[in-house]
């Protein structure tokens, strides 16, 4: 099925719901890209064991598909000094929910409540912020099917899958905010940004630094 070895699909098929995923996930050491940036397709994360966001929202995305699910992945972006995050999105009991693979203590799984994507995706909002406080989130894609992928084998690819990225930057995104709100935009507090420094995997160090 979809290329996948009997191993990967034996897999796959335990991660049969939502919440086995993102415990999947959440087990799996945070891919650092020390060989330089990797967009790795659900075969190489379930080899290597590692991910990023993008990576592990891929993986969730087939497993999904493996239980009759449609592939779907979102695409949340930022101010220009912060970084974008991609998510996994599933239906339940007609609400929406996402699995979300962080190295932080936020952004992370939402459970299955939300009515509309804007309502999901403002979930994320006061807690996606930077360094300083202040609040990054400026706009969400459409859910983007990876099914699209299939001719590209995004399932099983042995090289980074970059055109999955390329694509969630190109396709259209909706603003979350006016430019009023926008102007009167409160930092986090410091507490929130302490508990922002949580992170659950350390970088490891290379050869040359020292503790």
């Amino acid at each position: 099925m979809f290329g996948l070895t009997s191993e990967e699909l034996a897999l796959l098929r335990k991660l049969n719901s939502p919440r086995k995923i993102q415990d999947y996930l959440d087990a799996l050491p945070v891919n650092f890209e020390p060989e330089g940036d990797t967009c790795l397709s659900p075969r190489r994360v379930m080899r290597e064991q590692r991910a990023h966001c993008i990576e592990g929202a891929m993986l969730a995305a087939l497993a999904f598909r493996i239980h009759g699910q449609p592939p779907l992945v979102l695409d949340l972006t930022s101010a220009p000094k912060d970084t974008d995050h991609v998510v996994a999105l599933f239906k339940q009991h007609g609400c929406w929910g996402a699995i979300s693979k962080t190295n932080h203590a936020v952004l992370r799984y939402r459970e299955p409540v939300y009515r509309t994507i804007r309502e999901l995706v403002l979930s994320y909002f006061h807690e996606y912020f930077d360094d300083t406080g202040f609040k990054t989130l400026r706009s969400y894609s459409s859910p983007v099917d990876l099914t699209r992928f299939d001719k590209d084998n995004w399932m099983t690819h042995e090289e980074s899958t970059w055109y999955i990225p390329q694509y969630l930057t190109d396709v259209k995104h909706y603003p979350l905010l006016t430019k009023p709100q926008l102007a009167t935009l409160r930092k986090a507090h410091p507490i929130e940004i302490k508990a922002g420094e949580i992170v659950e995997w350390k970088r490891p160090q290379r050869n040359n630094e020292t503790t």
